[in-house]
Order: C-alpha cells, then sequence, then structure tokens
C-alpha cells in the first residue's frame, strides 16, 4: 500500500512541475499572465494538499493533466498593438499542417 501512495506522490509531484513548465511557455513574457497561473496552479495544489483517497487523488491527477494539455494545446497569446488590433503570437509546436477544407470531398475508392 505504502509503494502505491509513493508512486501517486511522485505522479503529483510530476505534474505540479509540468504545469509550472507549461505556464512560463505559455504565457512566457507575459507578467500578469504568468503570476495568475502561478497563483492559480500552487491554490489547487494546496487546497488539496489533504486529500487521502486514491481514487479521488487519480481524478486530480487526471484534471490537472487535461488542464496541462488544454493550455499547451489551446492558448495563443494576444498583444495589443492598438486599440484596434491584436497581434497573435502562436508558439511553434502549436503550428500545424493546414488542411483545406473541401466542400465537395471526394469518394474514397
Amino acid at each position: 500500500m505504502m509503494r502505491r501512495d509513493m508512486g501517486q506522490a511522485a505522479k503529483v509531484l510530476q505534474l505540479f512541475k509540468t504545469l509550472h513548465r507549461t505556464r512560463q511557455q505559455v504565457f512566457k513574457n507575459d507578467t500578469r499572465a504568468l503570476e495568475a497561473a502561478r497563483i492559480k496552479i500552487n491554490e489547487e495544489f494546496k487546497s488539496n494538499k489533504s486529500e487521502a483517497s486514491p481514487k479521488k487523488i487519480e481524478e486530480l491527477i487526471k484534471i490537472g493533466s487535461d488542464v496541462e494539455l488544454l493550455l499547451r494545446t489551446s492558448v495563443i497569446q494576444g498583444i495589443h498593438t492598438d486599440h484596434n488590433t491584436l497581434k497573435l503570437v502562436p508558439r511553434k509546436d502549436l503550428l500545424i499542417e493546414n488542411v483545406p477544407y473541401c466542400d465537395a470531398p471526394t469518394q474514397k475508392q
């Protein structure tokens, strides 16, 4: 039983570190967003610090992993260049090959 708990503790610590690394990449050069995300991550982990149920901890790990994936794959920074313009700054890992939309797809043989 103790061995599984140690494995779970390692998973929690790894997730904590991964979320903070992702936060630093996603919100790079945005001090307000970096600080807000840091506070939120720390608050969430602190509020669940005393959780003892292995099942509940697994659920929380899943939620945290989903949040990390969402941040890494869905958040794009924008910079106000003037009052009507926003410049998007996508990270290289977000730029994927764009597949053109086709109104009349061809039938597969």
